[in-house]
């Protein structure tokens, strides 16, 4: 935990519930037992400024909520390994919700306490980005170290998105995926390449490309793509922890639950136990914390 927290912490009554990763943020209002959602775009201290995030916070809880009452927030999200990044999130935080007290943590925390609650487990997350790490019951002791989209992130949203494009770009695909992409999409060269290289979050504009694969699913060039990109990740990250085949392992994510049907396959392939795939941590989250209340 990146903040010692008193004993008194784990009884509030009026709390929130964070998950955001690269593209989306869900919280999770909770007072008295009551939920509300609601939705922001994802937010990254690595993206977005202090005060770019007191903005985007405050405009999404204006008249949702009363900001003072807020006794705790929970906060999982991308970009928090981070000390520089934390801070500049909790200072974000602390300037709306000011009688709050903060517990912020890693998105792949969130992926673990969501899915192995107080059990030992391999979490995993296959969204926009991707990590992994083994998670002993309390925290994350070993973490296959993620370089981003740029340099990793396999097996992604992003790196799954950006075959999609080289395919398309490199005309790899076959007529009817040609014809397919240039009706869902139609953008040029010039315009694919405007929107990675000039253009703000290319690692979500390449993730949003996943959505191609999930439409033709069937096809032997989308499913190649699949299955080598889950593949690569299986490789560099799952069969480099020794924990992979002692311990169930676990997915969080957009993309893990699209193509769970490939992480099966690929975990049977590999002699792993895949245990739970979810779209999104937070009902494993909001029981998370009802059970260390």
């Amino acid at each position: 935990m990146l903040f010692s927290q008193p004993s008194s912490y784990l009884m509030k009554k009026h709390y929130i519930i964070a998950d955001s990763g690269s593209t989306k943020c869900q919280w999770t209002l909770i007072e008295k037992d009551k939920k509300k959602t609601i939705s922001t775009i994802g937010i990254s201290p690595y993206f977005l400024t202090t005060e770019a995030i007191i903005s985007l916070v405050k405009k999404a809880f204006d008249k949702k909520c009363d900001c003072t009452k807020i006794e705790a927030i929970y906060f999982y999200g991308t970009g928090l390994s981070n000390p520089n990044n934390i801070q500049s999130l909790k200072k974000a935080l602390k300037a709306i919700f000011k009688n709050a007290t903060l517990d912020i943590q890693t998105d792949l925390v969130g992926a673990a306490r969501a899915t192995c609650q107080k059990k030992k487990g391999v979490a995993c997350i296959l969204g926009t980005g991707s990590n992994t790490g083994f998670y002993n019951g309390n925290k994350i002791v070993k973490n296959s170290p993620g370089l981003g989209y740029v340099l990793g992130d396999e097996g992604s949203g992003a790196y799954l998105g950006k075959k999609v494009l080289q395919y398309y770009l490199y005309k790899t695909f076959d007529e009817d995926l040609m014809f397919a992409f240039e009706t869902e999409y139609g953008m040029d060269r010039s315009q694919i390449l405007d929107k990675i290289y000039k253009e703000p979050f290319p690692n979500r504009f390449l993730a949003s490309f996943a959505k191609f694969l999930a439409a033709h699913r069937g096809h032997y060039m989308i499913e190649n793509i699949i299955e080598d990109g889950l593949n690569d990740f299986f490789f560099t990250h799952l069969n480099k922890l020794n924990e992979s085949w002692l311990h169930p392992i676990h997915f969080v994510g957009s993309v893990a639950y699209g193509f769970r049907d490939i992480i099966k396959q690929l975990g049977g392939a590999n002699e792993l136990e895949i245990g739970k795939i979810v779209k999104s941590p937070m009902e494993g989250l909001i029981e998370y914390h009802k059970q260390t209340k």
